[in-house]
């Protein structure tokens, strides 16, 4: 049975950078405080509090003094700097370089918005820590859109300004912007320059993805996608291969594998979400050679 790890899985940019910072910060010996989970990945977020990274969330934030905290790849809002400020607290800032520029064009149009009483409207999933950010950029008047039922919160007479989530579907930002402009037209009539604004602002390290597994998952027999549950991104992808190969399977680690799914099995394609760490996929190989599958 062929065995195969897509080169494309695993951790993105901004993941592995953060991940790389913390390890690094932590060499000291001393604890490090990470605002959220660093990783949707429980296996990795296990192995880094091992070597003293501790999770907290923005409550237990305002409590502290006189330490450090590391923020994640997802950004964070102006008043998290602001709280560290106040409380004496230095900043171990991994935030995604493509997050915080795309914090910076939130902000830029939420000003010339403001002038002439028009919307900023983010694509992303409500309450997801990148989100939080970029509507942080915006004192949080940002309209939050996660699926075209959202989008009756806009009013369609005043200029609208969108983004997306940088880890969003390229195909679900295209039907919004679709929707938008259409319901412009029916507002307006006509739909001119000044009324809508549509930022593509997805990553394409990651939107990227979708196109490769659609091919690796259709190259193998069986698919074992590895992913943390919480993992939007995860979800997403997995959903791709289950399209494209209806023998794909959502496991956290090798624990999960099931015989019955090697059965008459010449090819097994393993990969990952962006925040599913290379050593995870390698473990599950290795696991998966070893198996006696029963004829």
């Amino acid at each position: 049975m062929i065995v195969e790890i897509d080169k494309n899985s695993g951790y993105c940019f901004g993941v592995e950078f953060a991940i790389k910072m913390a390890e690094d910060e932590m060499e000291s010996g001393d604890g490090l405080y990470c605002l959220g989970d660093i990783v949707h990945n429980d296996m990795e977020v296990s192995r880094l509090h091992a070597k003293g990274l501790r999770i907290i969330d923005r409550e237990a934030l305002r409590n502290l003094r006189d330490c450090k905290v590391l923020i994640r790849a997802h950004g964070e809002p102006p008043e998290t700097y602001k709280m560290a400020l106040d409380n004496n607290i230095e900043l171990i800032d991994a935030s995604c370089p493509v997050v915080l520029k795309l914090q910076n064009r939130v902000k830029h149009a939420y000003d010339k918005a403001s002038e002439v009483n028009g919307q900023v409207v983010i694509y992303g999933k409500k309450g997801h820590a990148e989100v939080v950010g970029l509507a942080g950029q915006t004192c949080g008047e940002a309209i939050i859109v996660t699926d075209e039922s959202d989008l009756d919160s806009l009013d369609y007479s005043r200029p609208i300004v969108l983004f997306s989530q940088t880890t969003k579907s390229t195909k679900g930002f295209y039907a919004l912007k679709a929707t938008i402009e259409d319901r412009i037209r029916s507002e307006k009539g006509e739909l001119h320059a000044l009324d809508f604004d549509a930022n593509d602002s997805i990553c394409r390290q990651v939107s990227n993805r979708e196109p490769q597994l659609t091919k690796f998952s259709q190259d193998h027999d069986v698919i074992l996608f590895v992913s943390g549950k919480k993992s939007s991104n995860g979800r997403a992808l997995h959903g791709v291969c289950k399209a494209n190969n209806p023998s794909s399977y959502f496991i956290e680690n090798e624990a999960e594998l099931e015989l019955d799914w090697f059965r008459d099995c010449e090819s097994v394609g393993i990969c990952g979400a962006t925040s599913t760490p290379m050593w995870l996929m390698e473990r599950v190989a290795e696991h998966v050679r070893g198996l006696e599958v029963p004829a």
